[in-house]
């Protein structure tokens, strides 16, 4: 069953509207007709619904909410801070880490990253259809939001701000993943930090753990850095959810 993400504004008495690029895609390649169902999210809200198409009118789709459904979401919010791999690496980062339940992704600009991100606007608009379709696809009730580039200054500044930050470290043999989230069983608001493809410089690591961060092993094998993200968030989803 298909989701769209639908403003406030467009929920009104009970029905809801689609508009814009969702409107086309309902009318002409999806070819809803009247009594079709799909979900729809409340952007600001994060709420989901299951819709029925009302009426195609000349601008907008009229739908009747039909009841109010049970969040999809990670009962914890996670933040990826992920050292800028290259572009064709981030877009499937995005794209899975969005699938498994990531709040927002921050891009990291560290010691060992190749890659440079040139025309960061565009990039980030880019990076942001991609959250987009992938929340769609895996019926979240929100858009995770890709955010500007930092340095890595800047993310030590922020990872105060979470009850918990865990870097994934290829050195690190005493502590696990699992063994860290069952100490901080009350945690809600989790940072998670991947390295680039040269991983973490040996100062980065010191200067994390110096400002509260936790070193995690993901097992007894190197990990590339998209392997990595996806690996972690999905011993989290183990971990939280199942």
């Amino acid at each position: 069953m298909h989701n769209f993400f639908v403003d406030e504004n467009q929920f009104k008495d009970n029905k809801t509207y689609i508009t814009g690029n969702d409107f086309n895609h309902v009318k002409n390649v999806l070819r809803m007709k009247s009594g079709d169902q799909f979900y729809v999210s409340n952007k600001e809200t994060g709420k989901s619904y299951l819709a029925e198409l009302n009426k195609i009118l000349e601008n907008e789709i009229e739908c009747d909410i039909l009841k109010e459904m049970d969040s999809k979401e990670l009962n914890v919010q996670v933040t990826l801070y992920q050292g800028l791999p290259k572009s064709d690496k981030m877009e499937l980062i995005i794209q899975k880490s969005v699938e498994l339940g990531v709040y927002n992704i921050v891009p990291v600009d560290m010691k060992y990253c190749v890659a440079k991100l040139n025309n960061e606007e565009k990039k980030i608009q880019r990076w942001q259809t991609i959250s987009e379709s992938a929340a769609k696809q895996s019926k979240r009730n929100i858009i995770p939001k890709i955010e500007g580039k930092r340095t890595f200054k800047q993310m030590i500044q922020e990872i105060s701000e979470y009850d918990l930050a865990i870097i994934a470290y290829e050195n690190e043999n005493k502590t696990t993943l699992k063994e860290i989230l069952n100490e901080y069983k009350n945690a809600k608001k989790i940072a998670i930090i991947i390295g680039p493809e040269g991983g973490l410089a040996t100062e980065e690591v010191e200067t994390i753990l110096s400002n509260g961060g936790k070193s995690a092993s993901l097992g007894k094998r190197i990990l590339r850095t998209e392997t990595a993200s996806l690996a972690m968030l999905s011993m989290m989803v183990y971990e939280f959810e199942l």
